[in-house]
C-alpha cells in the first residue's frame, strides 16, 4: 500500500469510527507548536531540564518529567519545586535553565526540522494557508529555533507561553493565535504533540492534529480529531482536508 493509499484509508476510518464532522467546517488557518512538532527538540529539551533538576536538588523520574510536556517552563518549574520541596525559589530554577538552554540551542550541530516538514509547509505556503507558532517556549527561544532552522518566512507569527496569562492546557495560548490571524477558532486547526497542548486546542474549539513521536514520550493524543506519525502521513491527506485555499480564489 502506497503512502497516498495508507492516507486516504485513514481518512475512511475516521468517517467510520468516528463524528467526521471536522472534515466539513472549512480550514482558513494552521497553527503549530513548535516543539516536538517542527523540531526533534524534547530529548534536547529532557537532558537539559534532568541537570537543572540535579543542581537544585530534585530526583524526577523520568514519569513525572514527561508529563510537564506542553506545559510553559514557570509551571513546570513551579511544581517540581513544590512537589520536591526545593530549597530555592521558581525564578532561581527559570533563569538558570533558561540560559542553559539557549547556549545550547545557539551551538547545536545537528538542529533540524522533522523530515517532510517542509514540504508540508511548502504545500501550505502555496495554497495561502495562513501559519502560525504557538508554543509555551519562551519568546527568545522561539525565534532563535525558528532562525536556525531557516523556517521563519514561513509564518504570520508568534506567539510564546511568556505572553498569555495561563499557559496549556488552558486555551489562551490558541484563542491568542487565531486573533493575531484574524481567523475564528473554529477555523483553525492545531498540529501539537503533547496531551496538554491537544487539550488546549479542543478547549479553544479549534481541531487539532496530533503529532506522535517518540522524543515526545508517551503521549496521550486521544482528544485529537486524529493522530499522524510523521509529516509524509499528513501530506498523503492533504487533498482531503477541507482548507480554504485563497490562492485558488
Amino acid at each position: 500500500m502506497t503512502t497516498e493509499q495508507s492516507g486516504a484509508s485513514a481518512i475512511a476510518d475516521m468517517k467510520q469510527g468516528e463524528r467526521a464532522d471536522w472534515l466539513v467546517e472549512p480550514i482558513e488557518g494552521v497553527i503549530f507548536d513548535m516543539d516536538g512538532v517542527l523540531i526533534d527538540s524534547e530529548p534536547i529539551y529532557f537532558d537539559i531540564e534532568k541537570s537543572t533538576f540535579v543542581h537544585f536538588g530534585a530526583q524526577v523520574e523520568e514519569e513525572e518529567h514527561h508529563t510537564y510536556v506542553g506545559v510553559t517552563l514557570a509551571s513546570m518549574f513551579e511544581q517540581v519545586q513544590q512537589r520536591h520541596r526545593l530549597n530555592c525559589t521558581v525564578e532561581d530554577m527559570l533563569s538558570f535553565h533558561v540560559q542553559h538552554v539557549m547556549d545550547v540551542i545557539r551551538e547545536h550541530q545537528e538542529l533540524r526540522p522533522f523530515d517532510g516538514l517542509v514540504a508540508w509547509l511548502d504545500w501550505l505556503h502555496e495554497a495561502g494557508v495562513p501559519m502560525f507558532v504557538a508554543s509555551s517556549s519562551p519568546r527568545a527561544l522561539i525565534e532563535l529555533i525558528l532562525e536556525r532552522l531557516e523556517l521563519r518566512s514561513y509564518f504570520q507569527g508568534m506567539v510564546s507561553g511568556e505572553e498569555v496569562a495561563h499557559g496549556k492546557p488552558a486555551p489562551d495560548i490558541f484563542l491568542h493565535a487565531a486573533k493575531q490571524l484574524g481567523i475564528a477558532p473554529e477555523r483553525c486547526i492545531v498540529i501539537e504533540d503533547s496531551r496538554n497542548g491537544v487539550k488546549a486546542a479542543r478547549t479553544a474549539g479549534m481541531r487539532c492534529i496530533g503529532h506522535q513521536n517518540p522524543g515526545s514520550g508517551s503521549q496521550n493524543l486521544e482528544q485529537a480529531n486524529t493522530v499522524i506519525h510523521s509529516y509524509t502521513e499528513l501530506f498523503a491527506l492533504r487533498e482531503q482536508l477541507p482548507f480554504y485555499r485563497r490562492n485558488a480564489e
